[in-house]
């Protein structure tokens, strides 16, 4: 307990040390700069075409959403809950098993090195560049009932392909590296000094890491994990090669407002505009949750 109790305070005088001074600017901060009245104009109409390129269809599309006046029928349709519901599901479970999986891979990336560390630290990147049909193809061809492990998986009474399983794995094979990445930041920002503190303070290696390490790396883990469950919540590609597109088994909400645009495009505007408008709320979230360095972290 007194080892526990050390290792605590290890944490807290390590978070004082970061905050410093409380008129202090954050390390990375930018500065402000005033350009001449010429300068400025030739700087802002440079930037309002790509801001408006990317912002007013966006707008646009929450206007038409809002223009259809039946949002709350639209809302409790059988599509859209269905779609809502098993997306919400399948997300929680790619972010849990994210967290399990992913923790350990981020802390030895962060800690250790060792042959082939900068050849596995591609492999693990690589889905964040990779089409995400090329993702489902590959998870097609390795887990799918004519794959190279479906016999297997058969003999023993496993169906994963064309299943909700299956949608949990295409969001987690394209969204757990978003999470691996800003781990592995979070832990490297973690002076090692702290955790051998603690253990010579009699510290375990588990107890460590869970009293000193996590708690340091803790807004960044947080952090990925947001964006993990965003990026598996719009995940598409991966998931309609890997699992199909069936109402209420596999139909996330992307794969819902594909096939709503072809007979009910109410409920595929209204489906788009809860993504935008979740996804806007998840980028809030991150630079929240994240400290100024961590919010220059690849998303």
């Amino acid at each position: 307990m007194r080892a526990l109790m050390t290792a605590e305070r290890v944490v807290d005088a390590a978070r004082l040390g970061r905050r410093g001074p409380a008129t202090t600017e954050p390390a990375g901060s930018p500065s402000w700069r005033f350009a001449p009245r010429g300068g400025a104009l030739l700087l802002w109409a440079a930037v309002v075409p790509l801001v408006l390129f990317l912002v007013v269809p966006l707008l646009v599309l929450l206007g038409r959403t809002a223009a259809t006046g039946g949002l709350p029928g639209y809302l409790t349709s059988p599509v859209v809950v269905a779609a809502l519901r098993l997306s919400l599901v399948t997300t929680a479970a790619t972010v849990l098993i994210t967290l399990v999986l992913g923790t350990p891979v981020a802390y030895l990336l962060a800690r250790y090195r060792f042959p082939g560390r900068d050849l596995l630290d591609t492999l693990l990147d690589l889905p964040m560049v990779l089409p995400p049909a090329v993702a489902g193809v590959a998870l097609l061809m390795t887990l799918g009932r004519r794959g190279a492990l479906g016999p297997t998986l058969s003999a023993l009474g496993i169906e994963i392909s064309f299943t909700t399983t299956a949608v949990v794995l295409a969001q987690l094979f394209i969204a757990a590296p978003f999470y691996v990445k800003a781990a592995r930041s979070g832990f490297e920002t973690i002076t090692p000094a702290l955790e051998e503190a603690a253990a010579v303070c009699g510290a375990s290696g588990w107890d460590t890491f869970r009293r000193v390490t996590v708690p340091l790396a803790l807004p960044a883990l947080v952090a990925g994990a947001v964006m993990t469950w965003a990026r598996a919540l719009g995940e598409f590609g991966a998931t309609i090669m890997f699992a199909g597109n069936f109402l209420g088994t596999t139909q996330t909400m992307p794969l819902a407002i594909y096939a709503a645009m072809e007979r009910d495009l109410g409920a595929a505007l209204v489906l788009a505009s809860i993504l935008v408008v979740v996804s806007f709320a998840v980028l809030l979230a991150v630079r929240a949750l994240a400290g100024p360095g961590l919010r220059r972290l690849p998303q």
